[in-house]
């Protein structure tokens, strides 16, 4: 008896790009039963964009509810027909192929969750240097500790309903802790790189630092990757330090500036590889600004992850401290 598939997304005040989403939704070479769409208090045109498109492709449904993603997502799936959930976000635009080949191990019983892979979309030179300095490539990544991510992600309905669905409490990280939820009760899981979803890294300065900012504070709010976060906050205290010793001792300068500058070219060396490809047959120009940007891009996030992950760290033990 075949499985049924629904494509889920949560949405809130995505006018500008929901069309681009829907219409790589409607054009999957493996046609989905359902996609439901949820509208999480919009207050632009996106519902009425929604259902224009629902008038026209029936398998479209517009449902409402949820006060952020991980409750829109779990209203969306509480709605959704298919015995697979197949979950994606706004702002993106999938791959033909993209739900063909997330829910195949699922269909051919060798996982119960899924996750599929995201490649950048850049429409400027610092988004394309912010989306080589910070997203690795699928061939860089460790299969066996891969942790799906909601915007590219297939999980049977009942491994969600098995473990309460993505926790409500968190704004931010709600799928890696629904991830760690269905690794603790022993369902499978497998990661699937030719299954893509492509997006638009930020475009400035400025909302690069609040998206990293909130993906830190996430994980302080949730207790996620404490030891990443500490190694993170020792490796610029040591750097601080040796800045410092170098300022008072000249005769240690030279050796110093040589350890920082190993440990600059580590730190950038996937970046630099990555991007360089990106650049052929751009000036000399633009050249010389990307690949000045990558140590800028790696110092700007690290602060803001400094900066966001003690402030999640003390809501969590507020929170704690008022139950």
């Amino acid at each position: 008896m075949a499985t049924t598939v629904s494509i889920i997304c949560t949405v809130r005040n995505e006018a500008a790009n929901i069309a681009a989403l829907l219409d790589s939704m409607i054009a999957q070479t493996r046609a989905a039963d359902e996609i439901v769409i949820n509208d999480c208090q919009s207050v632009d045109e996106t519902p009425a964009i929604v259902a224009a498109y629902a008038a026209r492709y029936p398998q479209i449904r517009l449902v409402r509810g949820g006060y952020n993603i991980s409750s829109g997502r779990n209203n969306a799936i509480r709605h959704a027909r298919g015995q697979i959930i197949a979950s994606t976000d706004a702002g993106l635009v999938l791959d033909p192929y993209w739900l063909a080949r997330i829910v195949a191990p699922i269909e051919a019983g060798e996982a119960d969750l899924v996750g599929g892979f995201f490649h950048p979309t850049p429409g400027s030179l610092f988004a394309l240097v912010l989306g080589e300095t910070n997203y690795r490539r699928s061939r860089e990544i460790d299969p066996a500790t891969f942790l799906p991510f909601g915007k590219s992600m297939a999980v049977r309905k009942e491994v969600w309903e098995a473990v309460g669905g993505f926790p409500e409490w968190a704004s931010h990280c709600e799928d890696l802790l629904f991830d760690l939820a269905v690794e603790q009760a022993g369902f499978r899981r497998i990661f699937v790189p030719s299954a893509v979803v492509h997006f638009a890294p930020r475009s400035t300065l400025g909302a690069f630092l609040r998206q990293y900012y909130t993906y830190a504070r996430g994980d302080g709010r949730a207790g996620l990757w404490p030891l990443r976060h500490a190694l993170r906050y020792t490796v610029y205290a040591t750097l601080s330090a040796l800045l410092t010793i170098a300022l008072t001792r000249p005769q240690l300068r030279l050796p110093i500036g040589f350890l920082i500058g190993l440990g600059v070219a580590a730190y950038t060396r996937g970046p630099y590889r990555r991007l360089w490809v990106r650049l052929r047959g751009r000036s000399v120009g633009e050249q010389v600004l990307a690949l000045t940007l990558v140590p800028f891009i790696r110092l700007a996030g690290d602060l803001a992850k400094m900066i966001g992950y003690p402030v999640g760290v003390w809501q969590r033990l507020r929170a704690g401290m008022t139950q």
